[in-house]
C-alpha cells in the first residue's frame, strides 16, 4: 500500500508538472535565441516543433529551406530525417512480433532462415532485439551502402561477409545494415516492401500523407529542403548535391517528412500508440523500445565535468537518458546536408522535433535547439549548449585545416611505380563492398567509386592518392603485386579497417561456356584427377577441392595458393592438358579422352 501511495503521489506530481507548462511564456525570447544561434553557426535554416497535451502546440521555421532562393522553412518543408526512421522500423517489426511472425529475443534466423551472418555463433545467437539495439558486435560498414547502387536484398545478402569486431552484446556498435536487414525481413515475411508496409500500417492511420521515401518523390513538392553546407576552411555556404542513398538502406534512414506530419508520429508515441482515438500500434511495443539494451559511459561528466546528461542507454530505435533528473528519449538523424532530432519526455508530456540544414550546423538540429527547449519548457536553468558545442566545432575546424596543411608528411621522395601506369587499370572487387575501377585517360589514372570519380596521383612506390575532396574525402590506394609479378589487388582504408579489393580478370573468362572446355579427367604421372564445374566455378577435385580463379586466357590461379597457377594447354581450339605451375617447377598433366 505504501508503494502504491508513493506511485500515486509521483504520478500526480508528474501530471502537475505537465499542466504547469506555459508554452507562450516558456518561449517568450526563443526567437531571439534562434536568431543568434543561426548567426553563430552560419546555418541556412532550422525547423522546430513542440508537442504537449496531445497536440502540436508550437511549430516554426527559422532561416531558409533554400538558401540560394531565400525560401523560408515552413511546417510543411520536407526534410530527410535519416536515422529517425529507425523507430518506425522498430515499431513495424514489433507489430509482426505481436502477430507471432518475429520474436524479440529468440535467434532471428529462426524467424528469417534466409539471413546468414558471418559465423554459426551469430546465426544461433543474434536476436531481433540485438539487431535493433546495435549490440551484435558487427561494425557499421557504412560505405557498403553509402552512395552505392546495391538494392536491399544485396545488402541483406552481404551480412555474411561482416566479421564481428567485438563479442555479441558486449558493447554498442551502431549498424545501419542491421536495420536494413530487418526491413528486408519484413518484406520476406509479409510479401510487401518495407515502404508499402510502413505506409499502410503507420503513415496512413497517422495521416502522414505527404511523407515520402526518396529524393525523387521529395523534389515533386514545392516545399522541400535544399542542402547547403559551409565550404571547408571558409564561411562560404554552397549547395551540395542531393544524394539518393535511401533505396537500399531505407529501413535505417530513408523517411522524408515535415514538422507537421512527424508530430503525428510523436503524438501517437506519447499517447500509448493512439492517434485521434485510433489505436495505431500497441503500448506494449513502445514499452519494448524503452527497455535498456546497451549502456554508455558518462563520458561528458568524466571528460569535462558536464553533468546534465547521465546514465544514457540505447533501447530499440532510440536512446534513453536522464536529463537534469528527467527521463528523456531521443534519436538523431544525419544525411548529407540534413540533420534532425526527436526528443520525447514521457513523464513530462513533452515532445520536440528539430531539423537543421548544413553539415557544419549539425549540432543545432542534433543537440542544441532540442536541449534548450527542454530547459525552457521545464523552467530549468538554461545550459549554454550553444557556446559549448560552438567552441568545440571551431576547435575542430582549426584542427582540420592544420592537419590538411601537413599532408605528405610520410612521402618517400624519388620513388617510382613498379609497373607501367596502364598496368594499374582495371576493376577491383571485394565481396562486401563491391567494385571500384581505375581508368587511364588524359595521361592520368582516375579512381571511380560510389558514383564519384577522382584523379589518382602517384605518392610513392605503389601508393596512389586522390585529392582531398570537399564531399568525398581523400582516398589512398595501395596496389600489391602477385607472386607472378602482376598488379594483383589494392588495399583501401574504409570504415573500420583496411579492405582488400582483388583485380578482376576479363569477365568472359568466367562464362560457363568458356569454363566447360576445361572440364575432364587429367593424368598426373599415373594418378588421375578431375576438373569439374561446381556452382559455376572451376575446381580440381583432389582430397580437398581446389577452386580455380580466372586470371588470363587459359590461365587460372589457385584460390588457396597465390604462388601456384594452372595453365591449360590448347591446340587447334581443343584442350589437350594442363600445367601445374609452382615455385618448384612445372608439372605437365595430359587430358584423357
Amino acid at each position: 500500500m505504501k508503494n502504491l501511495f508513493l506511485s500515486a503521489i509521483l504520478l500526480l506530481s508528474l501530471s502537475a508538472v505537465s499542466q504547469e507548462i506555459n508554452i507562450k511564456k516558456s518561449l517568450s525570447d526563443f526567437d531571439k535565441y534562434m536568431e543568434s544561434a543561426l548567426t553563430d553557426w552560419n546555418a541556412p535554416g532550422v525547423g522546430v516543433a513542440v508537442i504537449h497535451g496531445g497536440e502540436l502546440v508550437y511549430v516554426k521555421g527559422y532561416g531558409f529551406r533554400d538558401y540560394g532562393k531565400k525560401l523560408p522553412v515552413t511546417k510543411n518543408t520536407l526534410f530527410q530525417i535519416a536515422s529517425n526512421t529507425k523507430l518506425f522500423t522498430t515499431v513495424a517489426a514489433g507489430m509482426l512480433v505481436e502477430e507471432g511472425v518475429f520474436t524479440w529475443d529468440q535467434p532471428f534466423k529462426e524467424s528469417v532462415p534466409e539471413i546468414e551472418f558471418y559465423n554459426d555463433l551469430l546465426n544461433t545467437q543474434v536476436t531481433l532485439r540485438d539487431m535493433l539495439s546495435h549490440k551484435t558486435g558487427v561494425s557499421r560498414h557504412d560505405m557498403i551502402w553509402f552512395q552505392s547502387d546495391f538494392n536491399r536484398k544485396e545488402l541483406f545478402d552481404r551480412m555474411k561477409f561482416l566479421e564481428p569486431s567485438k563479442p555479441i552484446r558486449q558493447d554498442f556498435i551502431y549498424n545501419n545494415l542491421m536495420y536494413t536487414s530487418v526491413g528486408y525481413a519484413i518484406e520476406l515475411r509479409t510479401g510487401k516492401t518495407w515502404e508499402a508496409y510502413i505506409r499502410e500500417k503507420l503513415f496512413s492511420p497517422l495521416e502522414m500523407n505527404n511523407t515520402v521515401f526518396s529524393i525523387e518523390e521529395m523534389q515533386k513538392s514545392d516545399d522541400h529542403g535544399v542542402p547547403y553546407s559551409e565550404k571547408r576552411d571558409t564561411t562560404l555556404l554552397y549547395q551540395i548535391p542531393l544524394k539518393e542513398d535511401g533505396a537500399g538502406v531505407g529501413p535505417a534512414g530513408s523517411i522524408i517528412t515535415n514538422l507537421e506530419e512527424l508530430s503525428h508520429w510523436v503524438i501517437a508515441i506519447m499517447n500509448d500508440g493512439k492517434y485521434k482515438d485510433k489505436q495505431v500500434f500497441s503500448k506494449t511495443i513502445i514499452d519494448e523500445t524503452m527497455k535498456p539494451g546497451i549502456g554508455f559511459k558518462n563520458q561528458s561528466l568524466e571528460d569535462k565535468g558536464y553533468d546534465e546528461v547521465l546514465n544514457s542507454v540505447y533501447g530499440m530505435g532510440r536512446g534513453i537518458e536522464i536529463y537534469k533528473g528527467h527521463v528523456l528519449t531521443n534519436h538523431g538523424g544525419a544525411m548529407p546536408g540534413f540533420h534532425s532530432q526527436v526528443i520525447i519526455m514521457p513523464y513530462d508530456d513533452i515532445g520536440i522535433i528539430t531539423f537543421s540544414i548544413g553539415d557544419h550546423a549539425a549540432s543545432l538540429g542534433n543537440t542544441i535547439v532540442g536541449y534548450n527547449l527542454v530547459d525552457r519548457l521545464l523552467g530549468l536553468e538554461q545550459t549554454d549548449w550553444n557556446g559549448r558545442l560552438l567552441k568545440d566545432y571551431k576547435a575542430r575546424k582549426v584542427l582540420g585545416k592544420q592537419a590538411r596543411g601537413q599532408e605528405g608528411f610520410d612521402r618517400v621522395a624519388d620513388t617510382k611505380p613498379t609497373h607501367a601506369i596502364e598496368d594499374y587499370v582495371g576493376t577491383f572487387a571485394n565481396e562486401a563492398y563491391g567494385e571500384f575501377k581505375v581508368d587511364f585517360k588524359r595521361d592520368s589514372l582516375f579512381f571511380n567509386f560510389r558514383r564519384t570519380e577522382l584523379s589518382l596521383t602517384h605518392y610513392h612506390y605503389n601508393r596512389f592518392d586522390t585529392p582531398n575532396d570537399e564531399d568525398f574525402g581523400k582516398w589512398t590506394i595501395n596496389f600489391n603485386i602477385s607472386p607472378q609479378g602482376d598488379i594483383d589487388n589494392a588495399i583501401v582504408s574504409i570504415d573500420e579497417g583496411q579492405v582488400v579489393f582483388v583485380k578482376k580478370p576479363d569477365g568472359t573468362l568466367s562464362e560457363e561456356a568458356t569454363l566447360e572446355q576445361y572440364v575432364g579427367r587429367y593424368d598426373y604421372g599415373g594418378s588421375m584427377f578431375d576438373v569439374k564445374l561446381k556452382q559455376g566455378q572451376l575446381a580440381i577435385i583432389w582430397s580437398v577441392d581446389e577452386y580455380l580463379i580466372p586470371y588470363k586466357k587459359h590461365l587460372f590461379k589457385m584460390k588457396n595458393y597465390d604462388d601456384q597457377q594452372i595453365e591449360f594447354n590448347v591446340e587447334q581450339g581443343k584442350v589437350t592438358g594442363l600445367k601445374i605451375k609452382a615455385p618448384a617447377g612445372i608439372y605437365e598433366c595430359k587430358k584423357m579422352e
